[in-house]
């Protein structure tokens, strides 16, 4: 078992800075997911750290040994792939054990990794057929299985559960997560499903145009982004943004979107004080602005009207999409709610969880 380290790590293709001065360290059994869009670079780090990309600058290390100039099957890792890359030729046992025959493995050693892996799976009746013979999620726990038996010091998977549908999707991911408790070893786990991101991940990396924005635990992640665009990337439905004035008044701090005016809570006044006058943007997430009938016991809130655009019952929730002038949000509201399309609806924001961003450089102000 061992840690990663990326040490100021930066990869180009051409003029294109994929990743950019990466620095991150992976625990020793850690489960550490990498999350963000299309073309954020967290596969061109994963493959930098496989070997099958070489870095432009900076250092790789697995444990205490820095793995640059190693080749990718001297690195000790194991990678599955958002493709799976199994060989449609070979039965499922030929290919969890191809790499292993590579390796010169004695037969009989070869066998006992193979029934293990496939038994710590679920998949020993699947061992005689060919990859076309099986459904999306037997072919996903065979590439697991070929990763599993080569018992390497870390794991590293790039977006394995893409290609399944969703009910699988959540399946997969318990079965992963459990997988990694009985291993005991390192995963590093690349996503840009934030909803993998958060119910997977001892601690997440979120990144953006090759650079890491924040590395945390999930309910830190989501509790204290450390900017806008991680909290709007982390958390279903995404947080809600308003530009607005920070204004004084009777001692007090409000923010005023023009069309609506709401009161800071105390904790928030002495951090906010040098802004007051300056334009910010303030974020609310879905489930911290309720129906007014059906609000639940709040220390700090404030109000406001807005109109009811659309709304989706979600059976234990209903997520009512509503405008306040130019402001457009969502609010994540109880079931029992009578809201509907074309009605005012009297909300009930919970101040104590907002979020305050500097509107030039996006960085959290509280």
């Amino acid at each position: 078992m061992a840690s990663v380290t990326f040490d100021h790590v930066t990869k180009a293709f051409g003029e294109v800075i994929a990743v950019n001065d990466l620095s991150l360290e992976i625990k020793d059994k850690e489960f550490l997911v990498l999350v963000g869009p299309s073309g954020c670079g967290k596969t061109t780090a994963l493959r930098c750290l496989a070997g099958l990309e070489d870095i432009t600058s900076g250092t790789i290390s697995i444990g205490d040994r820095v793995v640059n100039d190693i080749a990718p099957k001297d690195r000790d890792i194991a990678m599955v792939f958002q493709s799976y890359a199994l060989y449609p030729h070979m039965t499922v046992y030929d290919n969890m054990a191809f790499g292993l025959k590579l390796r010169k493995v004695p037969k009989a050693e070869i066998d006992q990794k193979v029934r293990e892996a496939a038994g710590l799976l679920g998949i020993e009746a699947l061992l005689n057929r060919k990859p076309k013979q099986l459904s999306g999620g037997q072919r996903q726990r065979v590439a697991v299985g070929r990763a599993i038996v080569r018992n390497p010091q870390v794991f590293l998977m790039d977006e394995p559960l893409s290609n399944l549908d969703a009910k699988l999707r959540v399946q997969a991911r318990t079965e992963i997560s459990r997988l990694h408790k009985r291993l005991e070893t390192t995963f590093i786990y690349v996503t840009h499903d934030q909803m993998e991101a958060m119910t997977m991940g001892d601690r997440i990396a979120v990144m953006k145009d090759g650079i890491l924005q924040q590395l945390d635990t999930p309910q830190h992640l989501y509790d204290k982004p450390a900017n806008k665009f991680v909290a709007g990337f982390i958390g279903s439905p995404a947080m809600n943004f308003f530009d607005v004035t920070l204004v004084g008044e009777d001692g007090e701090l409000a923010v005023d979107s023009g069309t609506f005016k709401l009161r800071v809570p105390p904790q928030y006044r002495q951090v906010l004080a040098n802004h007051a006058g300056k334009e910010v943007v303030m974020g609310l997430r879905p489930e911290d602005i309720h129906d007014k009938e059906f609000m639940p016991p709040l220390s700090f809130s404030a109000r406001l009207k807005a109109n009811v655009d659309v709304t989706e019952l979600m059976g234990n929730e209903v997520f009512v999409y509503l405008m306040s002038g130019e402001n457009s949000f969502v609010a994540r509201v109880d079931p029992r709610s009578r809201a509907k399309a074309g009605m005012e609806m009297e909300c009930v924001a919970n101040m104590e969880n907002m979020h305050i961003f500097d509107k030039q450089t996006e960085v959290a102000i509280v």
